[in-house]
């Protein structure tokens, strides 16, 4: 009869209404969010909190940077996205599957990175990495998963290449479902937290064939930790 009280953070709740007006349609497809200072005075929160909140949304996909702080209202719809989603669903893409193809663009999209990169760039993988960190203390690993995704996802920014951009933003949610697991191995976050800075050192030093290799000992480490620990469909296919 008694349940909890779940106790909330400002910008989960900030987030929360920002998903209603985006499902409510009150802000479409293309629409820009209202700028950081503005969310600041219409919630009444700190600028931490609303910066938080477009993170979440950013990392799952609702809204997209457009520059300079500023985001815009994602598409409903990506067909490359419900492809693998279907994929997925029918056991036809094993997580091997799933990890060959971040090898053939992640590794790349980091090389690309570390040339073309911008400080805005390097800023926020340090934002995405103590997210991460500070997940790691959370009771629920959304936050981890959360700050794990953005960091990819501004790596294929960086790139300056749409289409890698694109590709990233489709993998996003079968890479969340596979990290929900992974987070619950023991140690594999922490680790992985360390090779996100190795990463991002790669990036920031501008030194693209280290960044490659830091991209790919990070993935298959990742993929030797979900082998070990997470039972794979017996129908889907090893790649």
């Amino acid at each position: 009869m008694y349940e909890p009280i779940e106790r909330r953070k400002v910008y989960e709740l900030i987030a929360e209404q920002l998903l209603s007006q985006i499902s409510e349609r009150r802000l479409q497809p293309g629409d820009v969010v209202p700028p950081e200072r503005e969310l600041t005075k219409l919630y009444r929160a700190g600028r931490s909190s609303v910066r938080e909140a477009l993170r979440m949304l950013e990392s799952r996909g609702l809204i997209e940077p457009i520059g300079n702080g500023s985001f815009v209202v994602a598409g409903y719809t990506n067909p490359l996205n419900n492809s693998l989603r279907l994929l997925m669903s029918l056991d036809e893409a094993s997580m091997h599957d799933i990890y060959e193809l971040r090898r053939i663009v992640e590794c790349e999209a980091a090389a690309l990175a570390a040339e073309r990169r911008a400080d805005e760039h390097i800023e926020r993988m340090d934002s995405a990495i103590e997210e991460m960190r500070q997940g790691l203390i959370a009771e629920s690993g959304e936050r981890y998963i959360d700050g794990d995704l953005r960091f990819h996802l501004v790596i294929a920014e960086a790139t300056n290449n749409r289409l890698i951009l694109h590709s990233m933003g489709a993998l996003r949610e079968v890479i969340r479902r596979a990290l929900i697991s992974i987070f619950l191995i023991p140690q594999s976050p922490e680790r992985s937290l360390e090779q996100h800075k190795a990463i991002r050192a790669a990036i920031a030093d501008g030194d693209p064939e280290r960044a490659r290799a830091e991209m790919r000992d990070h993935l298959v480490r990742v993929e030797a930790d979900v082998d070990r620990n997470i039972p794979q469909p017996s129908g889907a296919t090893s790649g």
